[in-house]
């Protein structure tokens, strides 16, 4: 499992409380054998399913929410109704505390589809074989400048470092002895990326600054804004979501750093998966994506635009940072 240090240990309470999903005790799974034919599944190193594998009877869909927990886990319920119309079978969505908890209910097949960031991803599919990936999720791109989107639908994005508009901080190396807000040590943008680059500038995450673990990217910039810490690692451009409260957020904070070049988001499938059930998966995301009310639900949810078919070489930097914040990830 990945490396906690002993900064990341304190953890600011302005997240909230969250529950993870209880899984099935009634579900059963088939013996694997590879799979012939497959147009959603891409990945290579792991087992592919066997046409005769797990058939699911309900779907268990779970994810970590990047904003307000209590608001979202009312939009869930619509999505819920969407995903059983278009598979004809009960589908239960919901909220989990952190990503490890997704990893570890797919390992233990207690839950069927994961809302994954890139590196809980390579997490469940290389380390732990509990995943595989499905499809890959597609945003809006955003403009640098003004941190607005465009009209443009990408499949990747960036983390950012942001600080207060006034603060001394003006450089990477600036970070030294500073206060940073991170996200799980699992996030790409609010971990992995940015602690990387960190390093490659020579300043290490893990000793030269003193860490703070908060739950949900709009409660980092919160907790910078009220100056309980000098800096936050969030997605491009989290200040958004804040935008709605503190209309003035853009004129308060400064981007410091934008890292490289991200994979979007994942849905994932748990690894023994029947592979006609994952076409069906696949296909009822898009085709959710497709209506204009389903993407406005799913859009409210997750800030996703659309999926394309996962491509796991998409996710060979993802391997290389985690490796150089000294994750464990093969």
């Amino acid at each position: 499992m990945f490396k906690k240090t002993s900064a990341l240990c304190m953890t600011l309470l302005l997240g909230v409380s969250l529950t993870a999903c209880g899984g099935n005790n009634a579900k059963t799974t088939n013996a694997a054998e590879p799979a012939k034919g497959s147009t959603t599944q891409t990945t290579e190193t792991s087992a592919k399913p066997a046409e005769t594998g797990y058939i699911p009877k309900e779907l268990e869909v779970q994810f970590v929410p990047s904003q307000n927990a209590e608001t979202l886990e009312a939009k869930t319920k619509p999505l819920e109704k969407l995903l059983g119309d278009q598979l004809n079978i009960p589908v239960h969505v919901s909220v989990s505390p952190d990503y490890n908890t997704i990893v570890e209910a797919l390992s233990s097949k207690q839950v069927d589809i994961g809302f994954l960031p890139p590196s809980a991803y390579v997490l469940a599919h290389d380390l732990r074989n509990a995943a595989d990936l499905l499809l890959q999720a597609q945003r809006f791109g955003v403009n640098d400048e003004t941190g607005q989107p465009t009209d443009e639908k990408v499949n990747f994005y960036k983390a950012m470092i942001l600080v207060k508009k006034d603060s001394d901080i003006k450089t990477l190396t600036d970070l030294k002895g500073k206060k940073i807000g991170w996200q799980d040590v699992t996030s790409s943008a609010g971990y992995v990326f940015p602690a990387a680059e960190l390093k490659k500038a020579g300043v290490d995450p893990e000793t030269d600054v003193q860490g703070v673990t908060i739950k949900g990217h709009d409660a980092a910039i919160m907790a910078l804004l009220n100056g309980q810490v000098d800096a936050v690692a969030n997605f491009q451009d989290a200040r958004n979501v804040v935008a709605k409260d503190v209309p003035d957020v853009f004129e308060q904070t400064r981007v410091l750093h934008f890292t490289a070049p991200i994979p979007n988001d994942t849905i994932s499938v748990r690894s023994d998966m029947n592979q006609e059930w994952r076409d069906k998966i696949a296909q009822a995301f898009i085709a959710i994506t497709e209506d204009p009310e389903g993407a406005q639900i799913v859009k409210d949810i997750y800030t996703h635009v659309g999926y394309v078919a996962g491509d796991d070489a998409n996710f060979a930097p993802v391997r290389e940072y985690a490796e150089a914040v000294g994750q464990k990830i093969k």
